[in-house]
């Protein structure tokens, strides 16, 4: 299938251009920032939002807080991986050429790129991950989805991506992270479940404090271990005052 946007009139290079203009007015060090921020940067940022949600919810809520919130940070990279894998057979079948191969004037920030444009790879695995932390993390999701859309941003400023390219890969990565959600945590749930009660590795689902905090909160309740059955609140049936003297 040939190139989506082939026509210079079109709204969509139209943006293009505007968009990647601004990198041939800006200090070439800016250009060099931007390209490193594009490329690298923002994938390394979502990485750390990551690892630090995981390390908050490990601390705080309830065991099965910690379980539930774990098994959905897990899945933010699964949920990346799966989009990419989706999007190899849309690009074979969209065929679009990068913007600076149909398009002259551009300000290209980085060389090589000789695969197909649509859709963009980074925008795909940024909004994935972005969706999959914001599902386990609220705060910290809203902070990732504006670091993926500042990467397509960057996408398009670098000159290696149309915004529909861009827009695409949005719309890829956060389908794959909810839509299959629901498929993912039933079958991660239960994992993160073992893994939580293993004395050598449940520090990866709750920290020791908060383990040591449940065992002690189970003990003064008369549970006993940490996910010990809770009292219902029932009060304990007592002799009749009236048979006392019978």
């Amino acid at each position: 299938m040939a190139g989506l946007v082939l026509d210079g009139s079109n709204p969509d290079v139209s943006l293009l251009y505007d968009i990647n203009g601004l990198a041939k007015d800006a200090p070439t060090w800016f250009d060099r920032l931007m390209e490193f921020v594009g490329e690298y940067g923002i994938m390394l940022g979502l990485v750390l939002i990551g690892l630090w949600g995981w390390w908050t919810v490990r601390k705080r809520g309830s065991e099965e807080d910690s379980v539930t919130a774990v098994a959905g940070l897990v899945w933010a990279p699964l949920a990346a991986g799966i989009a990419l894998l989706i999007n190899i057979p849309i690009r074979g079948f969209v065929e679009r050429p990068r913007p600076f191969l149909d398009h002259k004037g551009l300000e290209v920030l980085v060389a090589g790129k000789t695969d197909y444009s649509f859709v963009s790879d980074h925008a795909t695995m940024a909004m994935a991950l972005a969706v999959g932390v914001f599902i386990a993390h609220r705060k910290l999701g809203l902070a990732a989805i504006g670091l993926a859309l500042l990467e397509g941003f960057c996408r398009v400023y670098m000159g290696v991506h149309y915004p529909t390219d861009v827009i695409g890969g949005f719309a890829l990565g956060t389908a794959v992270a909810l839509l299959l959600t629901p498929l993912a945590l039933a079958l991660l749930t239960p994992l993160v479940s073992a893994i939580s009660r293993s004395p050598h590795v449940g520090w990866f689902v709750r920290s020791r404090a908060a383990r040591a905090a449940d065992l002690a909160a189970g003990a003064g309740t008369g549970d006993g271990a940490v996910g010990g059955t809770r009292s219902l609140g029932v009060p304990e049936p007592r002799p009749d005052d009236n048979n006392l003297a019978a």
